[in-house]
């Protein structure tokens, strides 16, 4: 029975991205490690995907070079309980038996690349600068949103009934109608709201609404 995958354990980060390789070839291990320090990477090396998860995960961007083939548990299946925990990373797999349904399965589950052994070392080079900047930028639009939440949530419930009308497309007058109150009221929210969610624009305002999946015409009710 395998480990239950768990999030990367939150650590100083330094913002240095890292590769973490799982193979269970020694030789194959270090190969990959000298390569992709070579080219000023940090790299973490395993013999297993047990292993992996008992380490202490740095939280930083990063991607995962994975073989297919592995003891206890496959690269692929590995692939699959991450998945169902929650947990986004960037995939490369790597393998010296690959064939066209297997790279097809690893490819529509996510992964960034399927090499088959032995690829050139440009290859592997250029699959994890890929991986890791697919891990930057979803790592970027996450803080975003994060920090999109944070200003919803200081909005007052009033002021979320607002933003779903405003949102809807209706206009002050037809919003005062329905939340019960006057237009300059209306007009009074609108500013508070643009000024809490730092929006410059309506159009704007209805980007973060989407952003934040925010139901147009429904007010939130909380």
């Amino acid at each position: 029975m395998t480990e239950q995958p768990k999030s990367p354990t939150e650590v100083e980060a330094h913002g240095e991205p890292v590769v973490f390789v799982v193979d269970d070839d020694k030789s194959m291990r270090e190969a990959l490690e000298g390569l992709l320090r070579s080219v000023g990477l940090r790299v973490n090396v395993f013999s297993s995907t047990a292993e992996l998860m008992r380490a202490t995960l740095p939280n930083v961007a990063s991607c995962l070079v994975l073989d297919v083939r592995l003891p206890e548990v496959s690269g692929l299946d590995f692939q699959v309980e991450l998945a169902a925990a929650g947990i986004s990373i960037p995939i490369i797999f790597m393998t010296g038996h690959g064939d066209i349904p297997m790279s097809v399965q690893a490819m529509k589950a996510g992964a960034v690349d399927f090499l088959t052994k032995p690829f050139r070392h440009q290859e592997m080079i250029d699959a994890v600068n890929r991986a890791l900047a697919l891990d930057r930028k979803r790592r970027a639009e996450r803080e975003t949103l994060s920090q999109l939440r944070l200003m919803y949530e200081s909005l007052t419930v009033r002021e979320r009934e607002v933003v779903a009308l405003v949102s809807a497309g209706l206009r002050n007058k037809r919003i005062a109608t329905e939340l019960g109150i006057n237009e300059i009221t209306v007009k009074v929210h609108r500013v508070h709201i643009m000024r809490k969610m730092r929006a410059q624009s309506l159009a704007e305002l209805l980007r973060i609404a989407d952003a934040l999946g925010i139901p147009r015409g429904k007010p939130e009710r909380i």
